[in-house]
């Protein structure tokens, strides 16, 4: 039995419509309804559809726990005859493998722990409260006398196939005057056979549209007809057809166009991602309106094949959808680069937030943790980020493993992956668990799972909530428990992957993986002393200086003309730095205080010689937050804009409009965030704002104007008001004008 009462279903594995009429005897005052349906539904309510959501509810852990949606129905219900009812399809509780699905590649071995189906068949539930005029209350939850029938959604894939029969629609299904006799009644799902999961309520945004992009011709190709959307996004695929009943329209999506004008759908060096929305004609020679409805597509143009050259086509459109539509922050600038770089991260945010952070809509979908808290403060000052980080952590907490916790080996043992190791990815669905010869894990890696602790101390830093540590603290201390079990003897942790995405392949796993152990440990002793846990405050504080005096004995070395810095300790035949090997410790404070000065002219050093950023997703913050800490800011500006790659700007010389997986043109991946970090900068370096305090309660605003720009305008809402900083220059000079609202104290 669930929270709601019980689940129906219709018996099935593909999408699905359920109802019921409802009779109301007398005056209503208010009334709500709690639903859910699994995978995804659409919920209804005389003639219409009650929200603007999209894909409710967000994607979870349906063995842990699952999330309802609460509909105020106070103006949508009347006094007579009602329906209710919904729209069911698979999203990720039963996952349709037609068309593109994410497998692992064939450098890779099979993974003997694959995706899971969480159901027989999908699911539906719903308590409807009704409250009357004279105070009593009713209480209506689904059952078998709702009926269901096949939905013209045929196939519903998570990855963004969907086939839409038109033949198969039923117009005002969803009102009290429809016929509903050819229905069946739903099926009553067994105790033993409910999603597992416990229900609780959809705190995080939901899923909306933020843009409608029209189509725009570009020309044939064979046969097929090419469009453009002029933006890359996660989106919901719209459409006006005529022609013959049974005709069909194909529409393939991708993120760019091959050398022959037709649409590419092969990621580099990886797969071919053959989603397609297929549309059915279900009448003879009249408009009809197709758009998906329980997945969306990824990509900026579309091929178009027809079954008959008669068939008409008109308002293609695709509307952009994300869970990050809150704004927070904003910035402006006279230099026109620097506007197109905000705008192509914050695209690429909004399409990779999805209930979930997606490090890509395209490929691979999934959850990955990183960016969690290596992104947090670039995306936390564009877009109001604390109840989605409540949930991304609620997901972590779910995904920590157990002792209890059973995967196999390629050889099909049974075996446990740790006790309190936290995944990278929450939810998970396809545990890649294994350890992938000559690359590391990619499913136990520090900076991913750290973001538990990491991604707690953001949220606490932005928002001031101390019950996010509250909820996070224990299982950051689980983690921490497990990492001191990878250890190696030399008191390193290096199974992970390094400064993944590094250019030159520069990983330097222990110089970088157990920085992260250090960070981990000193953020949790924060965590103690804020709890009152003074013991626990002792011990983790303990173990945090003795990873740090091991790191500093074992890696910080002299160079030939004397200065100390930190040696890459995977190469082991040559003294060599790299960036991230220098900023990592600059950042979080382990260098000997006698030894900083060196550090930061080798870091500097680093910079200069490069010319560039040459740095993976896991460097790649601290070293563009080190370099603004100690003066390089001009530096920063000046790497940014170069024209060629490794460089946010070479991506709009490309002609992208998201941000790209790795330094360089035309990349496995045309939508990843994950090295977007660049906009912490716009307003801690450019704008000088940087919280001193928990909920931005004291503040130094100190900026710094790069010298492409003689104007800018930036501001941020905390939870006092907003922070506003404008510069201009004057005589050559930059003034500064700054509002910081009362509440807050500026450091001077």
């Amino acid at each position: 039995m669930g929270k709601l009462g019980p689940w129906i279903t219709d018996g099935t594995c593909t999408p699905f419509y359920v109802r019921k009429n409802i009779e109301i005897t007398k005056p209503l005052h208010k009334a709500s309804a709690k639903v859910c349906g699994l995978g995804q539904f659409v919920f209804h309510a005389n003639g219409q559809k009650v929200s603007d959501h999209e894909l409710d509810p967000g994607w979870t852990d349906y063995r842990k726990w699952i999330e309802y949606v609460t509909f105020d129905l106070s103006d949508v219900l009347h006094q007579g005859t009602n329906t209710v009812g919904a729209e069911v399809g698979n999203g990720w509780f039963i996952k349709d493998d037609d068309h593109y699905t994410f497998t692992l590649p064939a450098f890779m071995p099979p993974n003997p722990n694959p995706y899971q189906p969480f159901g027989e068949a999908l699911v539906f539930t719903m308590e409807l409260t009704l409250t009357y005029a004279d105070g009593t209350e009713e209480v209506i939850c689904a059952d078998e006398s709702f009926t269901t029938a096949p939905h013209p959604v045929t196939h519903s894939n998570v990855y963004g196939s969907e086939t839409i029969d038109h033949r198969l629609s039923q117009s005002d299904w969803d009102r009290p005057e429809f016929d509903e006799s050819s229905w069946k009644h739903a099926l009553h799902v067994e105790e033993s056979k409910e999603p597992a999961g416990e229900l609780c309520e959809q705190f995080q945004p939901p899923v909306k549209v933020l843009k409608s992009y029209a189509a725009h011709f570009l020309g044939k190709v064979k046969d097929r007809e090419i469009y453009d959307f002029k933006q890359n996004m996660s989106g919901m695929l719209s459409v006006s057809l005529r022609g013959h009943k049974g005709d069909i329209v194909r529409f393939y999506p991708a993120e760019k166009l091959g050398e022959d004008g037709d649409v590419d759908q092969v990621a580099k060096n990886w797969v071919t991602v053959d989603s397609v929305i297929t549309c059915i004609l279900g009448s003879d020679n009249q408009w009809e309106n197709f758009r998906m409805k329980f997945a969306y597509f990824a990509g900026k143009v579309v091929a178009v094949e027809k079954s008959s050259a008669e068939i008409e086509i008109k308002d293609l459109r695709a509307d952009s959808i994300s869970s990050a539509w809150k704004e927070a922050g904003s910035f402006e600038c006279d230099d026109e680069r620097f506007n197109q770089i905000y705008a192509m991260i914050e695209r690429t945010v909004e399409a990779n937030m999805v209930s979930v952070h997606t490090d890509c809509p395209t490929i691979e979908r999934f959850a990955w943790q990183e960016p969690n808290h290596l992104m947090a403060p670039s995306i936390m000052f564009m877009k109001d980020g604390k109840k989605l980080w409540e949930k991304f952590l609620k997901d972590m907490r779910a995904a920590q493993h157990t002792a209890s916790d059973v995967f196999h080996d390629y050889a099909g043992n049974a075996f446990c992956p740790g006790d309190g190791l936290m995944p990278s990815q929450a939810p998970c669905y396809v545990p890649n668990v294994l350890p992938v010869p000559g690359m590391g894990s990619f499913y136990d890696i520090i900076p991913w799972g750290s973001t538990c602790i990491l991604g707690t101390r953001w949220h606490y830093l932005f928002y001031g909530d101390q019950k996010i540590i509250e909820d996070n603290y224990e299982a950051g201390r689980r983690y921490l428990n497990y990492l001191k079990t990878r250890m190696t003897p030399e008191g390193f942790i290096n199974h992970g992957l390094g400064d993944w995405g590094n250019p030159d392949q520069a990983l330097a796993r222990e110089n970088v993986e157990t920085a992260f152990l250090y960070a981990d440990a000193v953020t949790l002793a924060q965590f103690a002393r804020i709890l009152g846990k003074k013991e626990d405050e002792a011990e983790l504080s303990s173990f945090a200086e003795k990873v740090r005096t091991n790191y500093n004995e074992k890696l910080l070395v002299k160079t030939d003309d004397g200065r100390w810095f930190y040696r890459n300790y995977e190469n082991r035949d040559a003294l060599t730095a790299t960036q991230a090997c220098e900023a990592l410790p600059l950042y979080w404070n382990m260098v000997p205080e006698d030894k900083i000065n060196d550090v930061v002219s080798c870091f500097r050093q680093t910079l200069e010689e490069k010319g560039c950023f040459a740095s993976g997703e896991i460097g790649l913050p601290y070293i563009i937050q080190t370099a603004s800490r100690y003066g390089l800011d001009e530096m920063i500006a000046q790497f940014i804009l170069r024209d060629e790659h490794p460089s946010y700007y070479a991506f709009v010389k490309d002609g992208m409009t998201t941000l790209g997986e790795y330094w360089e043109t035309n990349p496995r991946s045309h939508c990843h965030d994950m090295m977007g970090h660049i906009i912490e900068w716009y307003y801690s370096g450019i704008a000088g704002i940087k919280p001193l305090e928990p909920g931005f309660r004291k503040v130094s605003v100190n900026p710094h104007m790069p010298e492409s720009i003689n104007h800018f305008s930036c501001s941020y809402k905390t939870p006092y008001g907003i922070i506003s900083v404008e510069g201009r220059r004057e005589s050559g000079k930059p003034v500064y004008e700054i509002h910081v609202p009362e509440g807050i104290i500026r450091k001077s």
